[in-house]
């Protein structure tokens, strides 16, 4: 299984830990995503940044979207399946997408691929619902479960 976490709120004002513990997960800016697995070092790492990340278990076609979509490659092109054949073991986005899913890969499988994605912020009416606030009291912050794909929908 594989998490999909999104830095929510800046690093301004935050103890020098977790802002450590934010660079080790790749998330350096807000609105940028990151696949990680599930193992016991990332989840320890995902509490200690409970209160400025969201993360949620993530599906295939999910990490499909993200990837033909926001994907990046070094020098900012774009992620296509001829690249992801020609620098990986995978013949598609989707047979990549699937291997991530499961945890039998991840993004650096595909040599050259960035492992950040760069997302828009959540579009429609309600935006963030609240960026101080955990996700069970109507918030942004925290683990979401399967409620990150929809987020993720609205930010793509």
């Amino acid at each position: 299984m594989t998490f999909l976490v999104i830095r929510v709120r800046s690093d301004r004002g935050v103890k020098p830990k977790i802002r450590h513990t934010m660079s080790m997960l790749n998330l350096t800016k807000v609105n940028h995503a990151v696949l990680v697995p599930d193992t016991p070092a990332y989840a320890g790492m995902l509490q200690k940044a409970k209160d400025y990340v969201t993360w949620g278990e993530v599906d295939a076609d999910t990490i499909s979207e993200l990837i033909s979509q926001r994907g990046r490659m070094i020098g900012d092109k774009p992620i296509t399946n001829a690249v992801i054949k020609s620098g990986s073991e995978f013949s598609t986005i989707n047979a990549l997408s699937k291997a991530i899913a499961s945890g039998d890969a991840r993004t650096n499988a595909v040599e050259g691929m960035k492992p950040v994605f760069r997302l828009h912020p959540p579009r429609g009416a309600k935006g963030w619902g609240g960026i101080k606030r955990s996700f069970s009291t109507g918030g942004a912050l925290g683990f979401r479960g399967e409620a990150i794909s929809d987020l993720v929908g609205r930010m793509i």
